[in-house]
């Protein structure tokens, strides 16, 4: 196996303006951390604004990101075009795939200084890494109920396109993402599972997540929160 050469970060974005600077933020801390750890990874960040309405493209402006504007509305649709928009800059930049890990999050999500020092840490034994995501912005009552179901542990069940890394090669194997309205994170990684044996579900690596009651993706970890309240 080859070693990761270059990460591709991939987020999806509809109408985040209120997350997108504390969440680059977060990414553009742990690029500059894997630089000075990793000097001989390079980095990119590519936010992919589906159908966005807010301000999120003045709240990007002088950020030394990519951004892709897509009319897809569709999370699955918005992920598999800002995955294949950075696998083709790769491979023009003279990349193998098996060279490139990509590493994808969620607008409203804020990652840790060290979150691709760890992701590339178990790439060196794994292709794929599922990790955990632990949400802010919960009452109490959704805190302790969240604690209760939720696995912050290792072999966790949990997949989240909110913390979830995988080689280039392994996810054009598995077929990438889907045009999914939901769930598009869930459906890859068992395809990936099938495909590899060499994939990790851990809490080594975990990241905050909004735990807003109000998704904006039907079936998407906003609703598992507020299922919980309801008893589903």
């Amino acid at each position: 196996m080859s070693s990761v050469r270059r990460v591709e970060i991939v987020v999806p974005a509809h109408n985040e303006q209120r997350h997108l600077q504390a969440c680059v933020r977060g990414l553009l801390a742990a690029v500059e951390h894997i630089g000075a750890a990793r000097p001989e990874v390079s980095c990119g960040v590519t936010i992919v604004l589906d159908r966005c309405t807010d301000d999120s493209v003045a709240v990007l402006r002088e950020l030394p990101i990519q951004v892709l504007p897509v009319d897809a509305g569709c999370v699955g649709a918005a992920r598999k075009a800002g995955v294949a928009a950075v696998l083709a800059s790769c491979e023009d930049a003279g990349y193998r795939h098996d060279e490139v890990w990509i590493a994808n999050t969620d607008a409203d999500t804020v990652v840790p200084t060290t979150w691709l020092e760890t992701q590339l840490r178990l790439a060196e034994a794994h292709d794929a890494v599922i990790g955990t995501v632990t949400p802010f912005g919960l009452t109490d009552d959704q805190h302790r109920l969240w604690l209760r179901e939720y696995h912050l542990n290792e072999n966790h069940p949990h997949v989240h396109g909110a913390n979830l890394g995988v080689r280039a090669d392994t996810y054009l194997l598995a077929g990438g993402f889907r045009e999914l309205d939901s769930d598009e994170d869930v459906d890859l990684v068992a395809r990936i599972k099938r495909v590899t044996t060499r994939w990790i579900a851990t809490h080594q690596t975990n990241v905050r997540t909004s735990g807003r009651e109000t998704s904006r993706v039907e079936g998407g970890f906003a609703s598992y929160v507020g299922d919980l309240e309801s008893g589903a």
